[in-house]
């Protein structure tokens, strides 16, 4: 059974920092592509990071030079590294794994920054 499990969310001010972790299970994890999405109320889900099992990365504009998305493939755990947070990055945030025609997604996990 496959689970990708996120952790590390909560409330934080304005211009400070949280990690997220996902640990997957059930998955070969270093063949998939990794990605954080997150959705705001009322909006889409929307991509914010990907890294692939190579470790090449892609990021949304908006979080260009704040977030980092890093994996340790041993660990079978992927890693979003958020720095000077802004209010607009309140969102549920979300793991996903993706190989081919399966992918699958966490539970998420409730990032709030407010003051």
């Amino acid at each position: 059974q496959v689970q990708l499990v996120e952790s590390g969310g909560g409330l934080v001010q304005p211009g400070g920092s949280l990690r997220l972790s996902c640990a997957a299970s059930g998955i070969t994890f270093s063949l998939y592509v990794m990605g954080w999405y997150r959705q705001a109320p009322g909006k889409q889900r929307e991509l914010v990071a990907t890294i692939t099992g190579g470790s090449s990365t892609n990021y949304a504009d908006s979080v260009k030079g704040r977030f980092t998305i890093s994996r340790d493939n041993a660990k079978n755990t992927g890693y979003l590294q958020m720095n000077s947070l802004k209010p607009e990055d309140t969102a549920v945030y979300y793991c996903n794994c993706l190989l081919g025609k399966f992918e699958y997604w966490g539970q998420g996990t409730q990032v709030t920054v407010s003051s």
